[in-house]
């Protein structure tokens, strides 16, 4: 399948978001990044979008770590190969060993982990699947996290969510990193 929207260069992009393309390129170690080689043809919102989720990943009050755990559990429940691709990538750098990665893919019920990781986990699953937390998931991921952390979670996973539909309907190619 291919792409439903081109990824976008100089033109579509203008010079504002083709640098910023250019850059989250490069970090990420691939020539082209076509996550934001597309939605940088939205030109403004583009950027709204970056600051909102920069705000999340890599600023928000929840650890690096745990940050990484539920965006690839949000990814694997989804089936957005793109999404895991990167945060597998980003996953390593805050300590997902493939050992953890392959926890998180089987999910809250895997062992060892802590009442918390399980708890996040589980409201992943639930969120993802019911756009919605029973009292029981909320209780049980309340015990772990403050007010604000709360908000951030939900905010978060429906970041990913939303992030994977995206990019599941504008079909985008998969990125090809450099070793």
């Amino acid at each position: 399948m291919s792409a439903r929207i081109t990824p976008g260069r100089l033109r579509q992009l203008g010079p504002i978001n083709w640098v910023v393309w250019r850059v989250l390129s490069t970090v990420s170690g691939t020539p082209d990044a076509h996550l934001f080689s597309t939605l940088g043809r939205t030109k403004g919102t583009f950027r709204g979008w970056l600051h909102f989720g920069a705000g999340l990943m890599p600023g928000g009050r929840i650890s690096r770590h745990e940050t990484e755990l539920i965006i690839l559990r949000v990814a694997h429940l989804r089936g957005c190969d793109y999404e895991m691709d990167h945060h597998i990538r980003l996953g390593r750098r805050a300590g997902v060993t493939p050992e953890l990665l392959d926890r998180v893919l089987a999910g809250p019920e895997a062992p060892d982990w802590s009442n918390r990781q399980r708890a996040m986990l589980a409201a992943v699953d639930t969120l993802v699947a019911t756009k919605d937390l029973d009292d029981a998931h909320w209780s049980a991921l309340a015990a772990h996290l403050d007010e604000r952390r709360m908000i951030e979670f939900l905010l978060l996973v429906g970041q990913y969510d939303m992030l994977a539909t995206t990019i599941g309907t504008l079909r985008l190619d998969r990125d090809t990193f450099r070793r």
